[in-house]
């Protein structure tokens, strides 16, 4: 195949390489088979690339946005919830009232496969329009069984059908599903002895999560599942400290787990554990607006210990019905105080190492070829502006897959 050289371009590469977003002006990027072949500055472009040329009229070109916690796929919606918390009730009230995660298990268990596909590929497409080229999504509304593997088939489908990629995360610790409400043992067995096995054997899902939380599992009940889950050789990764510090960081860093997600409650001591595993505190300043939270995740103390921190939408039919990275690399900005490159870096590279991957989140020769070219004059315009689509064209391995028009 011949070569695609992107001309007149400023390139943020996310690259340490001692700029501010790795910035590369008056750039180039040449692409082949799907890879980035070469970067630098156009003037010392080798002659021997011949290829199709796009000109970029010095438009910023950034790597494909990687949104790397979501629970994209599920049945049905909260909205007279989000009603009852504009007057008063809390998640916790909810959640306790059989409402919650588990309305949306009801919804799910009565939606086909198919009919999951085609709800959450309307989703995606339009975070693809936003310059997500690679995504997670979680289980976590079947909690049995039969809807479990349901859900990560219809995860499989999509990765399939859609220009994004899509890595699957097993969630079976979700909550406690309505049938083994007085019985915890039984229901982290069944994820232990049949859903692990089967996720395993089916190869649907990469990563393990769970969520422990007073209205989710238990400290110790977590630390089960994630034993079981290292039997079968997946990664980990966790819902901490979004409501309260029962210690799930420490927990997740003592699993080496790729990342510990939400972490508004987290404790002095578990960042220490998560600054030793490397685990990427994961931030969802989405959920935190929706619930109109008020305790913000330790961003000063993240900084300080130089933990990676990424940024995701946590789209959800709940707590974060937010189908735009772009935006959250705004609140991230604004809400939670994350510099504007650091905001970005939260859902490219640092994104990457949430999700284990080591071949993208980074414009850099040998890496995929996703990119995301933007009608900005400035990179913070990316953390600065709400509203409006800045997007001129997302690129996945190296061919045009959304064009704005």
């Amino acid at each position: 195949m011949s070569y695609k050289i992107w001309t007149d371009v400023n390139l943020l590469t996310m690259s340490d390489t001692g700029s501010a977003y790795g910035l590369i002006n008056e750039a180039a990027l040449v692409e082949k088979d799907g890879l980035i072949n070469w970067i630098g500055n156009k003037a010392d472009m080798p002659v021997h690339f011949n290829g199709e040329i796009i000109n970029c009229s010095g438009a910023y070109m950034t790597p494909g946005l990687i949104d790397c916690h979501t629970h994209l796929i599920y049945g049905g919606n909260r909205i007279n919830e989000f009603e009852k918390r504009l007057n008063g009730a809390t998640y916790e009230d909810i959640a306790n009232a059989g409402g919650g995660i588990l309305s949306t298990v009801r919804a799910t268990r009565a939606a086909t496969e198919d009919e999951l596909v085609s709800s959450s590929l309307k989703r995606l497409r339009q975070l693809e329009k936003d310059g997500v080229t690679t995504i997670e999504i979680k289980s976590g509304y079947g909690l049995d069984v039969e809807n479990e593997i349901k859900m990560l088939r219809a995860v499989k489908k999509l990765d399939k059908i859609s220009n994004v990629d899509v890595v699957a995360t097993f969630l079976g610790a979700h909550a406690l599903p309505p049938e083994y409400h007085d019985n915890r043992d039984g229901y982290i067995n069944l994820i232990i002895k049949d859903m692990l096995p089967k996720v395993a054997e089916e190869k649907l899902a990469t990563a393990v999560d769970g969520f422990l939380e007073n209205i989710g599992f238990s400290y110790s009940e977590m630390e089960r599942v994630f034993s079981a889950a290292k039997e079968y050789g997946f990664d980990l990764k966790l819902h901490a400290e979004q409501l309260s510090d029962l210690s799930g960081a420490g927990l997740a860093a003592h699993f080496n787990a790729l990342s510990a997600d939400h972490l508004e409650h987290l404790s002095e001591s578990s960042m220490d554990l998560m600054q030793k595993s490397g685990t990427v505190a994961v931030l969802l300043p989405g959920a935190y607006y929706t619930l109109r939270d008020t305790k913000l995740p330790p961003i000063g103390s993240l900084r300080k210990r130089n933990i990676p921190m990424a940024v995701a939408t946590d789209s959800n039919p709940g707590s974060s019905p937010v189908l735009s990275l772009k935006l959250m690399i705004n609140m991230a900005s604004t809400i939670f105080g994350l510099t504007p490159e650091e905001a970005l870096a939260g859902v490219t590279k640092n994104a990457a190492k949430a999700l284990g991957l080591s071949d993208r989140g980074l414009l850099k020769a040998g890496l995929r070829a996703d990119m995301v070219l933007w009608d900005i004059s400035h990179p913070a315009e990316l953390a600065y502006q709400v509203g409006g689509s800045p997007v001129l064209s997302v690129i996945k391995n190296g061919n045009v897959v959304y064009q704005n028009t």
